[in-house]
């Protein structure tokens, strides 16, 4: 963001008040000479005593009045200018820092998906590739009669069940990096338990707590799929930065009338950050820029040895209440 017509503007607006403050005294200097070479205030004070009851000779202390009042006006009409000008260039300046860490967050998700890809595809040519070929080599020696290594038809066929058994493992962990299954096959809560349980088993010597209030039976899809994202990568942040003993992880459920707000807070106790430190995390930025585009609103609170806390509100509208 180009901020120099702003200055500019800014400089402009700062040096006016001096060039005009420089016009006013020359205008003031000249017409004080004119009238003393002319002698306007004798003339002024000759006409102004005949009409007396008009106390027009009281008017030059009322002009007094008007022009100091003016003055004081003028003065705090340029200190509200140059206020509102400094705000301004506050919020730009906090505009472009937003666009920057936008830039950043855009560039760090597609460097993820590229490594997704490129780990996907290994994984593809690597397990998927070399099982089947081997599939294939075990069913062609089966159908011509010559079980490969001399061995048995039913040791061949044995050997074709493995690779199968294997490749289905295979491809689930795939399926569960592209999309989280238990969502649709156990529900949200189940499905929260369940990604629990698989940090347990990462981290055993860490220990986690589920604590949910309400009902999520009725939360759409793409509302219990930004959850479980939070919570995952909540979780990842523990795993490769925390350091934690313990883990709490909160859901609650606040129903207000036909609307309401989902609260996922993921809360440990390891080493914690300074926050302005992890400003440009795109761990954090994620979660946050996540949340956001679901229209609700995120928080962090933490401190180097006192753990790390973040809560996300999310906004619910309850089926039938349209």
């Amino acid at each position: 963001m180009h901020l120099g017509p702003l200055t500019e503007q800014f400089r402009v607006t700062h040096l006016s008040p001096w060039r005009d403050t420089v016009a006013v005294l020359v205008v003031t200097a000249l017409t004080v000479a004119l009238s003393a070479h002319f002698n306007w205030n004798e003339a002024l004070y000759s006409l102004t005593r005949r009409e007396e009851r008009l106390q027009l000779d009281e008017l030059p202390i009322g002009m007094l009045v008007l022009l100091t009042g003016l003055i004081w006006f003028a003065w705090r009409r340029n200190r509200q200018a140059r206020q509102e000008i400094r705000a301004r260039r506050s919020a730009e300046a906090q505009l472009e820092e937003a666009l920057a860490a936008n830039r950043a967050l855009a560039k760090e998700t597609l460097r993820i998906q590229e490594a997704d890809r490129k780990h996907l595809a290994l994984e593809l040519h690597d397990e998927l590739g070399q099982y089947l070929n081997a599939i294939k080599l075990d069913a062609v020696s089966i159908g011509t009669g010559t079980a490969r290594d001399q061995r048995h038809p039913g040791e061949t066929a044995d050997a074709i069940v493995r690779s199968v058994d294997h490749l289905h493992v295979v491809v689930g962990q795939m399926i569960a990096r592209l999309r989280p299954v238990a969502l649709d096959e156990l529900g949200f809560l189940a499905a929260i338990e369940h990604c629990i349980n698989q940090w347990r088993r990462r981290l055993p010597d860490t220990q986690f707590s589920l604590h949910a209030q309400g009902s999520f039976d009725d939360l759409d899809e793409a509302l219990s799929l930004t959850a479980y994202r939070l919570i995952q990568e909540g979780l990842t942040n523990i795993y490769k930065h925390a350091n934690a003993s313990h883990v709490e992880i909160s859901l609650t459920r606040l129903v207000d009338g036909g609307h309401g707000d989902l609260c996922v807070a993921v809360a440990d106790d390891g080493c914690g950050t300074e926050l302005y430190r992890r400003a440009g995390g795109h761990g954090l930025n994620g979660m946050r820029e996540r949340t956001e585009l679901s229209g609700g609103t995120f928080s962090i609170a933490s401190a180097p040895g006192c753990g790390l806390r973040f809560e996300a509100r999310l906004p619910v509208t309850v089926e039938g209440s349209r």
